[in-house]
């Protein structure tokens, strides 16, 4: 796995982006981000738990080997995992989705996912129209539902999470968004697949055009979301940025990605 990683950071490797793939197995402590809303995922890579009486949401497990970790994380905050109903994704890359399988065998959840999504997931990351198809990592194949579409709101008890589909790192991408509470106070929170222009082999952006169109879509939707606070699948991405200044980052990153593969 360290061979994979180190293998990950040089396809990643980009003057203004140092991944720091050590921190993608590193523990952290759970710990509240707001309300009925937990961070009980890695120090580098984001698994988010959204709770309610009536059972919780899971987005995203990274890494296969995180699992155990991940479900101490949960139990330390006072949760069963058992209780999680339903699993999502920002998108099928092994540090994102690697731990799914895994957690949606032991919780006995449902993983939903776009149709995009689903097959991703259900091709453990071998998917052909992933940019970096063939640059990363595979993972354990996911039975997911691919039923959500833009705008469907998943529903377990009281909690409402929102779909908008993000493509453009991967064809699956998508954002949540959903209201967390303390006492009369709430705050709408953004958790927003990354935005990052990789390709991997011989893809090119530029051979692409409609996939291209859709993902500068990706960064106006992204840009519109209701995002008091903004969380992304790596923590150090969202940090000191806001869903607009998130989205101009990546749209920076993509005219960036195009002009490269013009030369």
């Amino acid at each position: 796995m360290r061979r994979t990683l180190l293998a990950l950071a040089a396809c990643f490797a980009l003057p203004a982006f140092a991944v720091d793939t050590a921190s993608w197995t590193q523990p952290t402590e759970p710990h509240v981000i707001y309300g009925n809303t937990y961070y009980v995922g890695m120090k580098g890579v984001s698994s988010v738990l959204v709770t309610s009486p009536q059972g919780h949401v899971l987005i995203d497990a990274p890494l296969e080997e995180n699992v155990p970790q991940i479900e101490a994380n949960i139990r330390k905050l006072g949760f069963r995992v058992e209780d999680i109903k339903v699993i999502l994704n920002s998108h099928a890359h092994f540090d994102h989705a690697g731990g799914i399988a895994g957690l949606a065998k032991d919780s006995g959840a449902t993983v939903r996912a776009t149709a995009a999504g689903a097959r991703e997931l259900r091709l453990g990351g071998d998917d052909p129209s992933d940019p970096q198809h063939g640059g990363v990592h595979l993972f354990p194949k996911v039975d997911a539902v691919g039923d959500i579409a833009d705008g469907t709101v998943v529903k377990v008890g009281p909690l409402r999470l929102t779909a908008h589909i993000t493509p453009g790192h991967t064809a699956g991408g998508t954002a949540w968004t959903w209201e967390s509470c303390v006492d009369n106070s709430c705050k709408s929170i953004a958790y927003v697949d990354s935005l990052t222009a990789y390709s991997a082999g011989t893809y090119r952006y530029s051979d692409h055009p409609e996939f291209v169109a859709a993902f500068r879509k990706t960064f106006d939707r992204v840009a519109a979301l209701p995002c008091d606070i903004l969380v992304a699948p790596h923590p150090e991405q969202a940090e000191g940025k806001t869903c607009k200044t998130y989205a101009e980052a990546g749209r920076k990153r993509l005219d960036e990605k195009l002009a490269e593969e013009k030369r």
